[in-house]
């Protein structure tokens, strides 16, 4: 059984979904957010940032890593700060020598719902019955846990353009 974790990352608020895979079917393992916005300091939320995703790594011991690729708006600075929690995040896989993968938001929703312009909530709906979850969830939890889910549905894809030595569609997604 494969275990993937996906990360929704936030300065403020990082969502975090971990999933397994086997004989064909996905199991929900846990899911939840660290949530750090009571604190005031930047390096001090990204550091515990770190530390509690650090806890959820050692306890899952997961195969992949997924992150959400980073969307540029309009904000810089919210910019700037998605990638330094995205670094913690890079940073707290690699030590564990843990392989990590991204892939946009609209790919994701369109592998999930079929419809890359799906709202959040319809993503968030579709999860949960997936994955046989009853109780409604943090949107930042939910949209891991669909970063998990779709990573599980392409990287068998992924893997066969690899062992045909083709470069795979940045779709399918990007190693980092």
């Amino acid at each position: 059984m494969a275990v993937i974790i996906g990360i929704d990352p936030g300065s403020r608020v990082l969502g975090f979904g971990v999933i397994s895979e086997g004989t064909g079917k996905l199991h929900h393992i846990d899911h939840g957010v660290v949530d750090v916005s009571k604190q005031t300091l930047f390096s001090t939320r990204i550091k515990l940032i770190g530390q509690e995703l650090g806890f959820i790594l050692d306890r899952y011991n997961p195969e992949f890593l997924v992150l959400e690729k980073i969307f540029m708006g309009k904000n810089v600075d919210s910019a700037f700060k998605l990638g330094h929690a995205r670094g913690v995040c890079l940073y707290e896989a690699a030590r564990r020598a843990i392989p990590v993968y991204e892939y946009e938001a609209r790919v994701v929703k369109k592998g999930i719902t079929g419809n890359g312009a799906a709202t959040k909530d319809q993503v968030r709906l579709l999860v949960l019955a997936l994955l046989g979850i009853t109780s409604d969830q943090a949107l930042d939890a939910t949209d891991a846990l669909s970063m998990a889910v779709h990573h599980s549905r392409m990287k068998d894809a992924r893997a066969q353009f690899v062992r045909l030595k083709i470069d795979p569609p940045a779709d399918l997604g990007e190693a980092l």
